[in-house]
């Protein structure tokens, strides 16, 4: 039997950087193949050529023993590869059955296809309303649509680029579930993930990239996590270092009773919401994606404002009628959960995005940008966060998602901020960075800063945390201490918020094993 996909000597190059160097790697039916790497290491770029939306400088595409020429995605598509991208690849004016229907070749009606979505969204665990507008859906939730879409069309050969990045537990093992379906079926799955644990229960095999060449094959299932991170960079992980948090005796930021309509019939109603951060302590937001985080982290940030200016409070003064600009001045600083457009401006030089929220750090006299100082202050970022890029110049989209995310993570973190709100910190970066970024939210908190991290990764919020929160149906629980809770716990109020257990006098529930 033919492998399902064969790539034999696949070269491909870009201005300064050669991003994959004679690749081969080769995919049986039916085979579940992991392909791991650091940010960076060229998967990506990979998968696009096998999808059709790249082209290799040189190298053959073989798919069931026969060869590809030049070809686009809805050739692909013809022949029965699908991908999920990392970037989602939607359109947000129309709905989702919209959207869909762009990659359905068949005939159809609107409503059917509806249908459809609707049923088997449900049945794999990731329910969709196929009329909502992609505008008005988490991150979380157009992941759901993408991977929902590449279903329908019962591929031969499906591409993840790191389809859990944003999905709950449950929908995880719903997904894996439908995954090892659709291999007994006879469908290959070509996985990208930095989620070592997941590449070892699910995966077959493993192919490793750094720098763009195949450094290693692995079977993950006989492999332990440090054994596969040692392929992916080279080297051993640094190792976590979480020292006592000895938090403040005020809090940084205090929301007391914040209550909020949804913006829209699809939004998420937020109702009497209170907690508080203090200096030198990091609070962890758990939730299942769409549970009302992109409403609370609106209204955080500034970009949505609140008639009840003391609902927030910031350092001691009411914020939640000032905007992103204003409470910028109090101390604070964000990362968003999108990268792109809201995180980064994609055709822009890194130089100038790091502009777009450190002009106040010297990078702006006058009215006038000091490109000097802009590109200095961005050098100094690529260089301490480890971001592969070709400097200053670069532009955002030009980098891979991980090593954008650490640029941002960098700019913010570099403006020594007082407040630091930051949602999903390590979606779709290495293990490697991943760490790196974790050590350095906590040791930002440990000299004295408020961390508030908005993540759906369990397992980075048990890591690094010293509280817990959890936001279902717009209502969020009193805080957890880390130490006095676990996943099965935060499991069980990410799906029902229980206000009944006791709690001591700052309001924190300590759950009894």
């Amino acid at each position: 039997m033919p492998p399902r996909l064969e790539l034999r000597n696949i070269t491909k190059s870009y201005p300064g950087i050669i991003a994959n160097d004679d690749i081969s790697m080769s995919i049986m039916p039916g085979e579940i193949h992991a392909v791991l790497g650091e940010n960076g290491a060229g998967k990506s770029t990979l998968m696009k050529i096998i999808y059709g939306a790249a082209q290799a400088d040189s190298g053959e595409i073989f798919c069931d023993g026969k060869p590809i020429a030049a070809h686009t995605p809805a050739t692909s598509r013809a022949l029965g590869i699908e991908m999920v991208y990392q970037h989602f690849a939607l359109f947000e004016s129309v709905t989702v059955v919209e959207n869909i229907a762009l990659a359905v070749s068949s005939s159809f009606d609107l409503d059917t296809l509806a249908r459809q979505i609707t049923e088997l969204s449900n049945r794999y665990g990731m329910p969709i309303d196929p009329y909502r507008r992609v505008h008005d859906l988490s991150v979380g939730e157009r992941q759901r649509v993408e991977i929902v879409r590449c279903l329908l069309q019962a591929p031969k050969l499906l591409i993840l680029d790191e389809p859990t990045s944003v999905l709950t537990p449950q929908a995880v093992v719903k997904l894996f579930e439908t995954l090892r379906q659709l291999a007994a079926e006879g469908c290959s799955i070509v996985y990208i993930s930095h989620k070592l644990d997941e590449v070892q229960e699910l995966c077959d095999t493993a192919t490793v990239l750094r720098n763009g060449k195949v450094t290693g094959t692995a079977r993950p299932k006989e492999s332990t996590s440090a054994q596969l991170a040692r392929l992916m960079v080279g080297a051993e992980l640094p190792e976590m270092h979480v020292s006592p948090s000895v938090p403040s005796d005020k809090p940084v930021i205090e929301v007391r009773g914040l209550t909020a309509p949804a913006r829209d019939k699809y939004g998420v109603e937020l109702k009497n919401v209170s907690f508080e951060v203090r200096g030198g302590e990091i609070v962890g937001l758990a939730g299942v994606s769409g549970n009302g985080q992109a409403e609370l982290i609106s209204l955080l940030s500034g970009e949505r404002t609140h008639a009840n200016a003391l609902s927030i409070q910031i350092g001691g003064k009411a914020a939640a009628h000032l905007n992103a600009s204003e409470r910028r001045k109090l101390g604070m600083a964000f990362v968003p959960e999108e990268r792109l457009g809201r995180g980064a401006v994609p055709p822009h030089a890194l130089w100038q995005n790091a502009v777009l929220t450190a002009h106040r750090s010297g990078l702006v006299r006058n009215g006038l940008v000091d490109r000097k100082q802009a590109n200095s202050f961005a050098a100094k970022i690529i260089e301490r966060f480890k971001v592969k890029a070709n400097g200053p110049q670069s532009s955002a989209q030009s980098l891979s998602g991980g090593n954008l995310q650490k640029f941002i993570v960098g700019r913010e973190i570099a403006l020594e901020p007082k407040l630091f709100l930051v949602a999903q910190p390590t979606w779709g970066v290495d293990v490697g960075a991943a760490a790196f970024i974790r050590q350095t939210l906590v040791d930002l908190s440990r000299s004295g800063a408020a961390v508030l991290v908005i993540s759906e990764e369990l397992d980075e919020l048990f890591e690094i945390c010293d509280r817990l929160l959890v936001i279902c149906q717009g209502q969020v629980s009193p805080p957890l201490i880390r130490t006095k809770t676990n996943r099965e716990e935060i499991g069980l109020l990410m799906t029902r918020v229980d206000r009944g257990n006791g709690t001591n006098g700052r309001g924190e529930v300590a759950i009894q094993d």
